[in-house]
């Protein structure tokens, strides 16, 4: 089977599908075969995203792309000043 990587988005919105249909009666393993995943991938999104909207999701997303530049950011700033401070020691 040919692996697919799921958007958050895309995962939300199965979510939803599953919720709806398990609410007409269906089980866990029918809802995942019609979704074309497996029990245990949906209790692992149920898990992560249990609950979200695709705009939470999207909003969570732009967040920890923010984060992670700002801490690049960070980790050069420190590295700058590390060398400007040995700089000034005399220890170049």
């Amino acid at each position: 089977m040919k692996r697919t990587r799921h958007s958050a988005e895309q995962i939300v919105k199965k979510l939803h599908d599953a919720a709806s249909a398990m609410a007409g009666g269906k089980t866990v393993e029918e809802v995942c075969k019609g979704l074309g995943i497996s029990p245990a991938t949906y209790h692992r999104w149920q898990k992560e995203y249990g609950g979200a909207d695709v705009e939470t999701v999207r909003e969570h997303k732009a967040l920890k792309e923010e984060n992670a530049r700002l801490k690049r950011l960070v980790a050069d700033l420190s590295l700058d000043n590390q060398a400007l401070k040995e700089l000034a020691e005399g220890k170049w």
